[in-house]
């Protein structure tokens, strides 16, 4: 039983409650304080009654705070139906539309709302206008992106004075926007897309403030006034810089935050608007990660953000951005017990080969000593510019307490260690993330944190991938492999031009089309290079409604394996018959499920569970 922080928009205050034995949220909010009587506005456990799977995808309060757009997902297809509830009766109202998918946004007027559905290929590509009462059918397409690569999202500006469409490949992207109270109007496209040039955009009075790669290779800042946003028009506010990443900003009313990324950790920088004056946040650990978080208000001087490391749980602040002192507001409640000093966090480097320095976060219990006896958990992803930063898992506690080693190996394909981290990780680089994944492994062995008998890895989706393809590539170095919904059947899949996402990862992975592709992607595809040898013990995690990689890949390359493997270790398959992607939807399912992953590890490596 649980409360989140409350977040304040307009005179209300918005917060989610949890209940022991209950599955999902309970939505409330109270008008003028926090004193004010308790209003529930959604209760995701009545929705989720008779459903295996719930998940709910759009969650938009009117301007005026009477109504409430919210859709669901009731199979893991990430397809989602829409409703509007009258808040002030309870009621629903008429108005249902099929087949939409994540964002939506309300206009000023609120009676009119953006939103956007998906084509057959599960990406979103249209956005549509619709006004309360109207016949869905009826309603107004304001855009259509006929370009198979990008994908389509609505959003609104801090400011609230505009509504975006924000289009976007992997590579690519583009931005149009019209003022929240002309609904009618034809979106302005702020500026024109370019390939491999992208940008995000955010407002604040005359100007529009624009992160940008365009000639930055590790993203730069600038701005364009209002009434001239083409890229001529743009002045650089924050220069490109060779060792910082730009990660994103946020706008407020005096403040200018800036996210950065440097030496493989994120920075916090505050700059006011009124007289220049600038300041880093200092953070306590040598490893952690942030993100700030409910952040609703535009003219505020304070700044909401998470904070959690490998040993500390995840603990929202509130810092004054004038005075710059922080708040404690919330720390997560770990049960059992917990005690943060009980545990200790490093980071090590592990040389791959060409001589990359590759950045391992790890958390132990204290006490234990580096001998080759510990059994470890190295945990990897490595593709689309995503960093696995090194966050707290109170479930994960449950290994180091039996002596399990955790460790993340911050390999290329991320952004970790700024964009060229990416680059070098994808299209004809791509096979460096999986060497230097063995070379994170091999490191840890060379340095008696754990030996191969002991030594289990684990990554899902795109993470999948990398663990079809370095246990193919050196299966002799791990003990145990946890893939969880894997990308395996790499050229099948990338060949299907009708399948989910296929079109839109042509930036990631290459066109199989075209040969040297086709020919680079072959030797790592781990469907395709599984052969007649041994292999570690594996468990392979699969969902029957997975729309983005299909249930079958993971099926087949299990068949494969069975078919060829020459050892006689475990080899399983468990399929989610009521899910997605993410897997089981309810708190205490997911757990059910991380406890059979771990349980899995436990087991094979011989831990007292």
């Amino acid at each position: 039983t649980d409360l989140s922080v409350p977040v304040r928009v307009d005179d209300y205050f918005y917060y989610t409650r949890t209940f022991e034995g209950k599955q999902y949220e309970v939505n409330c909010r109270k008008k003028g304080g926090l004193e004010a009587p308790e209003e529930i506005i959604l209760d995701e456990n009545v929705l989720a009654e008779g459903h295996d799977y719930f998940r709910v995808g759009a969650f938009a309060v009117s301007p005026d705070h009477k109504l409430l757009a919210y859709s669901v997902d009731t199979a893991g297809s990430e397809t989602y139906t829409l409703r509007i509830k009258n808040l002030e009766t309870g009621q629903l109202l008429a108005d249902k539309i099929e087949n939409t998918y994540y964002s939506l946004e309300w206009a000023a007027d609120n009676r009119t709302f953006f939103y956007t559905t998906l084509d057959a290929a599960k990406r979103p590509y249209k956005v549509f206008r619709h006004v309360l009462g109207e016949d869905p059918s009826n309603d107004a397409l304001v855009h259509h992106e006929a370009d198979e690569a990008f994908f389509v999202s609505v959003d609104k500006t801090r400011s609230r004075r505009f509504i975006t469409i924000e289009l976007g490949s992997n590579t690519t992207s583009e931005v149009r926007y019209i003022e929240t109270d002309r609904p009618s109007d034809a979106f302005k496209v702020l500026a024109a897309r370019r390939h491999e040039v992208e940008y995000d955009a955010y407002h604040h009075g005359d100007y529009f403030y624009i992160v940008t790669n365009d000639r930055a290779k590790n993203f730069k800042l600038v701005r364009t006034p209002l009434g001239a946003t083409g890229a001529e028009n743009w002045s650089d506010v924050i220069a490109q810089r060779d060792d910082v990443l730009l990660d994103d900003i946020d706008l407020f009313a005096d403040h200018l935050v800036i996210y950065e990324r440097a030496g493989g950790l994120e920075r916090l920088r505050i700059r006011r608007f009124s007289d220049g004056d600038e300041h880093y946040v200092e953070f306590p650990e040598p490893v952690y990660t942030f993100s700030p978080r409910g952040n609703a208000q535009f003219d505020a001087d304070k700044l909401r953000f998470n904070y959690e490391s490998l040993v500390t749980p995840d603990s929202v602040f509130d810092y004054d951005m004038n005075a710059r002192t922080r708040e404690l507001k919330k720390q997560e409640e770990v049960l059992g017990g917990f005690d943060s000093s009980d545990y200790e966090s490093e980071r090590h480097y592990a040389t791959a080969p060409g001589g990359a320095r590759i950045p391992i976060s790890m958390v132990y219990r204290k006490g234990m000593k580096p001998d080759g006896s510990n059994p470890l958990l190295l945990y990897g992803y490595g593709s689309y510019g995503a960093t696995i930063d090194p966050g707290f898992s109170s479930a994960r506690f449950s290994l180091i307490d039996r002596g399990v080693i955790f460790a993340i190996a911050h390999i290329r394909g991320s952004q970790t260690m700024g964009r060229s981290w990416y680059d070098d990780g994808k299209l004809l680089n791509k096979r460096n993330t999986f060497t230097d994944f063995i070379a994170c492994g091999e490191h840890l062995i060379a340095e008696k944190y754990t030996s191969r008998e002991r030594l289990a890895i684990m990554g899902g989706s795109a993470g999948g991938l990398l663990m079809g393809a370095v246990t193919n590539m050196r299966p002799d170095l791990f003990r145990v492999v946890v893939a969880q919904v894997p990308f395996v059947d790499v050229m099948n899949t990338m060949l299907d031009a009708s399948i989910p996402l296929t079109v839109t990862e042509y930036e990631e992975w290459g066109n199989p089309n075209e040969k040297k592709f086709y020919d680079y992607m072959m030797t790592y595809s781990p469907y395709d290079n599984v052969a007649a040898k041994d292999y570690p013990n594996m468990l392979i995690t699969a969902g029957l409604n997975d729309p983005r990689v299909g249930y079958w890949e993971p099926a087949k390359w299990t068949a494969k394996l069975r078919a060829l493997k020459t050892d006689g270790n475990r080899l399983l398959l468990k399929t989610n018959m009521g899910a997605g992607h993410g897997g089981a939807s309810g708190r205490y399912d997911y757990l059910k499920e991380r406890a059979f992953d771990y349980a899995f590890i436990l087991d094979v490596l011989g831990v007292d569970q």
